[in-house]
């Protein structure tokens, strides 16, 4: 299960686990315009986790999910091969 709220700087995305136990902490993406935000509690230590990935990273992970095991590079706009 998961909600979107939309704030007025961010989409605010989070994932809720469900099923068999054990069930994992909450995810919460936080979605800017100069990147993402992932947060979520660790239950060892009752510490938040976050991870900051700005929007080209998010774009490699996107393309990463459909790819077999290999190495890639996404090109950004406007970038070309030297050499």
């Amino acid at each position: 299960m998961f909600t979107i709220e939309h704030d007025f700087d961010a989409t605010v995305i989070t994932l809720i686990d469900e099923g068999d136990a054990p069930l994992n902490e909450d995810v919460v993406i936080e979605s800017h315009d100069d990147g993402v935000t992932l947060t979520q509690v660790d239950p060892d230590t009752d510490e938040v986790m976050v991870i900051n990935l700005s929007m080209h990273q998010l774009k490699e992970l996107r393309a990463a999910l459909d790819l077999p095991e290999g190495v890639y590079r996404v090109r950004r706009a406007g970038e070309t091969d030297e050499g």
